[in-house]
């Protein structure tokens, strides 16, 4: 089992910054991938990034492509997500996951098997 707690949402301004936390426990230690979405009200649940730090790959939706880097510090077991010149569209609850082994797909939400319970971005114009 592991569990994933979200913080670090907020109300900013368009323009402005804000950096994401999700904190692990749990069995951690297999754990190389972890991915954040985000789900806005009325639609679906959106990928935003994903890593695997076994490979050391990223993966970066369009929308946020250039605006976010996801990160991670081992010995806090936390995963960040900073989010620069925010947009009045990326207002939504934001989730960390984490995915099952072996995933190759990283885009589906449906292939990860750990969530948070998730984080209130909410960015005025």
């Amino acid at each position: 089992q592991v569990q994933l707690v979200e913080s670090g949402g907020g109300l900013v301004q368009a323009g402005g910054s804000l950096r994401l936390s999700c904190t692990a426990s749990g069995r951690t230690s297999t754990q190389c991938a972890m991915g954040w979405f985000r789900q806005a009200p009325g639609k679906e649940r959106e990928f935003v990034v994903a890593m695997n730090w076994c490979v050391s790959v990223a993966y970066y939706a369009d929308s946020v492509k250039g605006r976010s880097t996801i990160s991670r510090d081992n010995a806090k077991n936390t995963v960040y997500l900073q989010m620069n010149s925010l947009r009045p569209e990326d207002t939504a609850v934001y989730y960390c996951a984490a995915p099952i082994l072996g995933i190759k797909n990283y885009y589906n939400p449906s292939l990860y098997r750990y969530w948070g319970q998730g984080t209130q971005v909410t960015v005025s114009s």
